[in-house]
């Protein structure tokens, strides 16, 4: 693709991926996601930027969204929004800086907007379904995360702003549908009919359960496993065992599955209690649907389910070029952020 007057490519510079949305004539044309380790340094956002680029073009207006100033790659979250905002205008074109109720504003302002700059991707996503949902609870679980984002008149009606506090509102739970180790998610399992303590070590992560569940699409896991070996079903079946303290001849695949779904239901019951939490103090009418979106939007929908409350996928609410790829709309909705902020044009006036 190459650079046109009516195009804008909207990024999301995360810990762990970038993720990229070209919209061109107002409509979504191109997608895509990079593996972006960059807590092990800058040249891995170097590189990534140079794969989506190729992938996507260029563009006159580059709007940015970011969460990668939280990586232990920079002494503060000061620090990464500089850096990261430097970063983006060395690279492109028109660069205009997300600051969630602020709205957009120039690099050389991002010191002034820090507290609102930082992490605020989940607003760019629940700003964009604000216009097409009065009221609503967006559910991003991403490859590492999970926003809970009231909705209510249009209007972003989270209670929190900064990690801290939405982490205290409910409206940040730290899982996600890959990255997840699974230590994190519960200090036991059921194995063959007993309990079984779970491993304190970096051995598996949930991406292993979804994997061997069905769960995630050929694109959702970008990054390399705990061990390092494959991403095949046996591969995976074996780092379970680790966590468990079994080898993986002592249960069949049906008794490998069950405990990937102990884990799996872990991680949703954990959604579960933080949505429970934000919709007890949002006032949000109880047919007020869930907007699924993210790599999760299935764990996202199954919430949502639980809660009585109808679901709706954001890639239904996104406009999408005619003749686009079939699976455009919802690779869009699991670039929400990025595909918000390109939507929004990094238009000042927002």
């Amino acid at each position: 693709m190459t650079s046109t007057s009516a195009a804008t490519i909207g990024w999301d510079i995360g810990g762990a991926h970038l993720k990229a949305t070209r919209v061109e004539a107002g409509r979504i044309v191109a997608v895509v996601q990079e593996p972006c380790a960059l807590w092990q340094g800058l040249d891995r956002l170097e590189a990534a930027f140079a794969a989506a680029t190729a992938a996507i073009g260029s563009a006159p207006a580059n709007p940015v969204t970011m969460t990668g100033e939280l990586v232990d790659l920079f002494g503060s979250r000061a620090e990464g929004v500089a850096v990261l905002a430097d970063a983006a205008v060395r690279r492109l074109a028109g660069v205009t800086v997300y600051a969630g109720a602020a709205g957009f504003v120039a690099p050389e302002a991002v010191a002034d907007h820090v507290d609102r700059i930082a992490s605020a991707n989940w607003h760019a996503t629940a700003r964009l379904v604000g216009r097409a949902v009065a009221d609503a609870l967006v559910l991003d679980i991403g490859s590492t995360t999970t926003d809970v984002v009231p909705v209510h008149g249009g209007a972003v009606a989270a209670r929190g702003v900064t990690d801290a506090e939405r982490m205290a509102a409910g409206e940040l739970i730290y899982t996600g549908a890959v990255r997840t180790a699974l230590m994190a998610l519960s200090p036991r399992a059921p194995v063959a009919g007993a309990w079984t303590g779970v491993m304190a070590e970096y051995f598996a992560t949930i991406a292993d359960a979804n994997r061997l569940l069905g769960r995630l699409g050929p694109d959702d896991d970008r990054h390399a496993t705990a061990d390092g070996r494959d991403k095949s079903e046996a591969a995976s079946r074996l780092r379970l065992s680790r966590m468990v303290g079994r080898d993986v001849p002592e249960l069949d695949d049906a008794g490998w599955r069950a405990v990937a779904v102990w884990f799996a239901e872990a991680q949703i019951r954990a959604v579960h209690d933080g949505v429970l939490q934000v919709l007890s103090g949002a006032g949000l009418d109880e047919a007020a649907p869930v907007v699924t979106c993210g790599i999760g939007r299935a764990v996202a929908a199954e919430v949502a389910r639980r809660c009585g409350r109808p679901a709706r996928d954001l890639a239904g609410l996104l406009p999408v070029a005619a003749g686009a790829a079939a699976d455009l709309a919802e690779r869009a909705s699991a670039c929400a952020p990025a595909s918000a902020v390109a939507l929004f044009g990094g238009r000042h006036d927002l």
